[in-house]
């Protein structure tokens, strides 16, 4: 049976990004969930998710720039921007769940709509990570393999085996 290498610099930043990304996802969405919740109160449900999305995405892209892909060298300019037309596919994804939901039940409470915003909030999040990893924060020598100059210098040299295929 082949047996493929897999080196402790290829696995690690993808389970220390998940990590991070997971923890900073639950935060942001608690986070725009509450500050939707809140607006509410004054605005209609695409304003108030429009706000809401827009304060939690440019505080989230910081944290995950720092912090879950801190690990590849990506001018902040290049992060914002990427995370800019995530915002709008997020935004609009949302919106349009918020809508339907309120066009099917009318009389549904808030709560209920944040409930719905929340969850497709946590779909759109996982579309964000990989968008993020495999474009905005790609770095040199990924998806060829290779780890990239920062991962390799982190990396403790150890590899194990694994079955291929």
């Amino acid at each position: 049976m082949a047996r493929l290498r897999i080196s402790g610099a290829a696995r690690l930043p993808w389970s220390r990004e998940i990590g991070f990304f997971i923890a900073i996802g639950i935060v942001s969405t608690v986070g725009q969930a509450l500050l939707y919740w809140l607006l509410r109160n004054w605005w209609q449900p695409a304003v108030a998710n429009l706000v809401s999305l827009l304060v939690l995405t440019v505080l989230n892209t910081e944290a995950n720039r720092r912090l879950t892909f801190g690990h590849v060298a990506a001018p902040a300019v290049r992060a914002h921007l990427g995370a800019g037309g995530l915002f709008l596919l997020g935004y609009l994804v949302t919106s349009g769940a918020v809508l339907l939901f309120k066009h099917l039940d009318p009389g549904a409470p808030r709560v209920a709509e944040t409930v719905v915003l929340a969850g497709t909030s946590v779909v759109v999040t996982v579309v964000r990570f990989l968008v993020l990893r495999l474009a905005v924060f790609r770095g040199p020598g990924r998806g060829d393999g290779e780890p990239g100059p920062r991962e390799a210098a982190s990396s403790t040299g150890s590899e194990r085996s694994v079955p291929a295929g």
